[in-house]
């Protein structure tokens, strides 16, 4: 294993992003937007007719958006330089 091994979290969190390493703010931002837009939960959930299915939909969109913000927090808090939060 490499001194410099990225820890499993912040693959996880890259790989529910979409993004690879490095990662810019800038990036990051985008990557956010567009899973959180791909998985709203009620654009989801509108894609069947049946009830049952509709309420499947709409928790597993409700489960990928917390998985989404928390990623998002994650890689911002760890990857992201202090100075460029800031501007």
């Amino acid at each position: 294993m490499a001194d410099h091994a990225v820890p499993q979290e912040i693959i996880r969190a890259l790989e529910i992003l979409g993004l690879t390493l490095p990662v810019t703010s800038d990036a990051l931002d985008r990557a956010k937007r567009v899973q959180l837009y791909n998985w709203n939960p009620a654009r989801c959930a509108n894609l069947t007719n049946n009830p049952k299915a509709y309420m499947q939909s709409y928790k597993t969109a409700e489960e990928m958006t917390k998985l989404i913000e928390a990623s998002h927090a994650l890689l911002s808090a760890v990857l992201v330089p202090d100075d460029e939060s800031e501007r």
